[in-house]
């Protein structure tokens, strides 16, 4: 299969703990990549905002509700499967517990020791790295 040439717009949100933990979810048997490790979101409807897209996703798959997330960045990717464009948006605000409702496997990690990641996300990580530990160098007021 190849990849459409219009791409897909992908709300991603990546929940962060204070510590700087993030929260990966596993793709469930039955769809493209399963079994991968990768930030959790979905497809943006049309009429709908990334950011209302991102907050229907995380209630429909985790059961949480986003507070407050900020974009942070955007990645175009093209799969085998789909041509997609990543709109990524960090929350440290929510409401909830995650839950497995779509039977998804999902982890907290600091130090990422989950694999295979979704080729998206490996440069994701890295940059969210850099981010934390910019901001722990920080001097406090």
């Amino acid at each position: 299969m190849t990849a459409s040439a219009r791409p897909i717009d992908v709300a991603v949100g990546i929940l962060m703990k204070p510590n700087g933990d993030v929260l990966l979810g596993q793709r469930p048997a039955g769809k493209p990549y399963a079994g991968y490790w990768e930030f959790p979101g979905g497809k943006v409807d049309p009429g709908e905002t990334i950011l209302d897209a991102l907050k229907r996703e995380f209630m429909e798959e985790l059961g949480i509700e986003v507070l407050s997330a900020e974009e942070w960045c955007g990645v175009e990717h093209v799969y085998e499967h789909a041509h997609v464009r990543l709109h990524f948006f960090i929350s440290r605000e929510w409401r909830g517990e995650p839950q497995s409702l779509e039977g998804q496997a999902f982890a907290w990690q600091g130090e990422v020791s989950v694999e295979p990641l979704l080729p998206a996300t490996i440069p994701l990580l890295q940059w969210i790295r850099q981010a934390v530990e910019c901001r722990g160098s920080r001097p406090h007021r």
